[in-house]
């Protein structure tokens, strides 16, 4: 079974859509929006361009048209932009979306589930972890997961290799907890095909401490430079999208770090995920330092704190 949904076609969710269709992630693809006419133009530009690629279908659709997917992306919702989250000194981030966003979930997600009860509920919305865990109390099953820090680990790579000019392929680099402000960057688990960051540095005689704060630095200014630019972060996420949607429809079983529930904590946060069948199939715990392991108890507490606002009921 590989048909998918993607509900919300507004920027994020037309990358997503885009990049799909070019990777060919599934067999099927349904557009939803409430705004039915942008689901109609956006599933007919599209297609105008699938004989290039793998072969696949698109449409636009209703949520009844999702009946039987075996996956649905949910990017509907408020960007920063809109939301007024784009203060990079601003602790809450992402987390002022909240309160309006799970309004949006609310009205989205029974419907989804009632016409596609097997399907994983990819949620990509900010801020997707709490956002997942209110999905997973509409859904009333564990086959939900949140983008979480994959694009943030993503990033980290990128920016690492760009200053030591190499493949970003060749880089392992994580970002663990909130896709947030408190996102916490593992440099203590940084290797560079292999070789631990550290020796890299020294062998490249360049300074750990300044090496640091400009990684980190665009790293975390990241979303907001984006926004400034073109109005939304949607491309990187829209790729995201794409091959988390290719690991869980094939079984994959990729690691990657993926927001996920984690009951002793309560709270939907990312580590380093085995990807496949059913979203999360099992999880890593990474050896951190003192320091990063304090940030991801912060992170997490942060994430609790947020949830305490989502709607009961």
């Amino acid at each position: 079974m590989s048909k998918v949904g993607i509900v919300g076609v507004g920027m994020v969710g037309r990358a997503a859509a885009s990049a799909m269709v070019e990777r060919g992630s599934c067999r099927e693809l349904v557009l939803v929006d409430v705004r039915q006419e942008v689901a109609d133009a956006v599933a007919l530009d599209l297609r105008y361009g699938i004989s290039t690629g793998p072969a696949l279908t698109i449409r636009s659709g209703t949520t009844a048209d999702l009946k039987d997917a075996a996956l649905v992306a949910i990017t509907a919702g408020a960007n920063e932009k809109s939301g007024g989250a784009t203060d990079k000194s601003d602790p809450q981030g992402r987390l002022r979306l909240l309160d309006v966003n799970a309004g949006i979930f609310k009205s989205i997600v029974p419907g989804v589930v009632a016409v596609a009860p097997e399907a994983v509920l990819l949620v990509v919305a900010d801020p997707p972890d709490p956002l997942a865990d209110l999905t997973r109390t509409l859904a009333k099953h564990d086959r939900v997961v949140s983008t979480g820090t994959f694009l943030d680990s993503l990033r980290f790579a990128t920016h690492l290799a760009e200053v030591l000019q190499i493949n970003p392929a060749s880089v392992s680099a994580q970002v663990l907890g909130e896709h947030g402000m408190s996102e916490v960057l593992v440099w203590s688990a940084v290797t560079i095909a292999g070789v631990p960051l550290a020796d890299v540095l020294q062998q490249r005689g360049l300074n750990a401490a300044a090496f640091r704060e400009q990684v980190e630095g665009a790293v975390r200014s990241a979303n907001i430079n984006i926004i400034a630019g073109i109005g939304a972060s949607q491309y990187g996420i829209g790729a995201v999208t794409a091959r988390l949607t290719e690991a869980i429809l094939r079984d994959e079983r990729i690691l990657a770090p993926l927001g996920s529930f984690h009951a002793k904590d309560g709270v939907t946060y990312s580590l380093p995920s085995v990807i496949g069948a059913g979203g999360v199939c099992s999880v890593l715990s990474p050896r951190l330092d003192q320091a990063e392991s304090a940030a991801l108890q912060r992170s997490i507490a942060t994430l609790q704190k947020a949830n305490e606002r989502l709607p009961k009921g």
